[in-house]
């Protein structure tokens, strides 16, 4: 489908305002067709102007639930709004609200989508905060001790190119020695010790993990069936999104990818993707075996990629998180140095090229109706 450029940069709010004014407006569409429907709002307690925001629409038999889910990662929020928007334009109005409802989620992370950084207020990434029995153990990841010094840099950026050299420099030794792999986990597994270092997740339940808790607890106390979807961006092929699936459920990637039409479809773990420690989906899969065995779950995420999966797209994408992590936390001499730091970061979750907004969409609504169809909800 080809998209008029006008109307696809619509979908991509301006704003962490723009889209929550958006979304709060949304609530009159919702109602025309499910009448039992509530807004909910959570303001964060140390920034009250900033809120996650939820909707329920409620159908009249609870069997069906479907749950999208917006900026666990803030920044990546701008993209995830988006296909809120078009999963509300165009796929709600063909569900049946005698037995499905919704659960749409505006914002789980709104200080880190205000100030486009991944992280929330306390620097924690959120998808690594998911640690089902409380246990923030420190000791996960030793592979981030071994490559500190090339991802958790303590230095003020004197000049994007001393520190560039700098950068690539390290990466080539570490290449070397540990290698890919240990580079690979140590960056992206998670970590628990060290606060101003990338995918920290922190020492305890953050604010909005623990409302997410509350309510997907609520969705399988409520319904029988449960299917949720939550907005990334950053990894993986430029022009093609992938669904991402739990290692806990029981389908595999291949029928997961024939079951929805969908050409793109990964497990979350060292072979197909990566390994997370505290991510959202696997939390969500291990409080539905303990505590609902009976009820029916699929929770996937949405993951739009956006420099490419090659290997030197791979190093590029380490590079803007270190770089972004590091003009935090020590700033950098050269104004001009950091606004560059800062758009390369944005660019890598929030592309500004038409072509990727156009395909981004385009694979969104592939994917709703694979899903929807599916699960014989559409």
């Amino acid at each position: 489908m080809i998209i008029e450029e006008q109307n696809m940069d619509n979908y991509f709010p301006s704003s962490y305002e723009d889209a929550r004014t958006r979304f709060l407006q949304s609530l009159s569409l919702i109602q025309q067709k499910w009448h039992s429907t509530q807004l909910e709002t959570h303001p964060l307690k140390n920034f009250p102007d900033l809120s996650i925001d939820w909707l329920w629409a409620h159908p009249q038999k609870k069997e069906n639930l479907i749950i999208i889910s917006t900026a666990e990662h803030g920044i990546e929020g701008y993209v995830g709004y988006a296909m809120l928007e078009i999963f509300i334009e165009e796929f709600a109005p063909k569900l049946n609200p005698e037995n499905t409802g919704l659960l749409l989620i505006h914002g789980m992370n709104p200080w880190g989508m205000k100030h486009r950084r991944k992280v929330n207020e306390n620097s924690v990434d959120l998808n690594r905060n998911f640690v089902f029995d409380g246990n923030f153990d420190p000791a996960i990841n030793p592979e981030f001790h071994q490559v500190k010094n090339l991802i958790n840099p303590q230095n003020r950026i004197e000049s994007f190119a001393s520190e560039n050299f700098s950068f690539w420099w390290r990466v080539l030794k570490a290449l070397l020695k540990p290698g890919i792999a240990t580079v690979t986990t140590a960056a992206l597994l998670g970590q628990h010790h060290t606060s101003n270092g990338f995918y920290y997740g922190g020492t305890r339940h953050e604010e909005s993990t623990s409302v997410a808790m509350e309510l997907y607890r609520r969705a399988l106390e409520e319904y029988q069936s449960v299917s949720q979807i939550d907005m990334h961006t950053g990894y993986g092929p430029r022009y093609q999104m992938s669904i991402i699936m739990s290692p806990l459920d029981p389908m595999t990637s291949e029928e997961t990818s024939k079951k929805f039409n969908y050409p793109l479809v990964l497990k979350i773990n060292a072979e197909e993707f990566y390994a997370i420690s505290g991510d959202m989906a696997e939390y969500y899969y291990k409080l539905r075996n303990k505590d609902f065995p009976e009820k029916h779950l699929f929770a996937c995420g949405f993951e739009f990629g956006t420099f490419g999966d090659s290997l030197l797209s791979r190093i590029r994408s380490l590079r803007a998180m270190v770089f972004e992590n590091q003009l935090h936390w020590h700033g950098a001499k050269n104004e001009d140095d950091a606004k560059r730091i800062r758009n390369e970061f944005e660019e890598l979750y929030f592309p500004s090229e038409t072509k990727w907004r156009e395909k981004a969409i385009q694979d969104g609504r592939q994917a709703f109706d694979g899903v929807l169809r599916g699960f014989n909800l559409i």
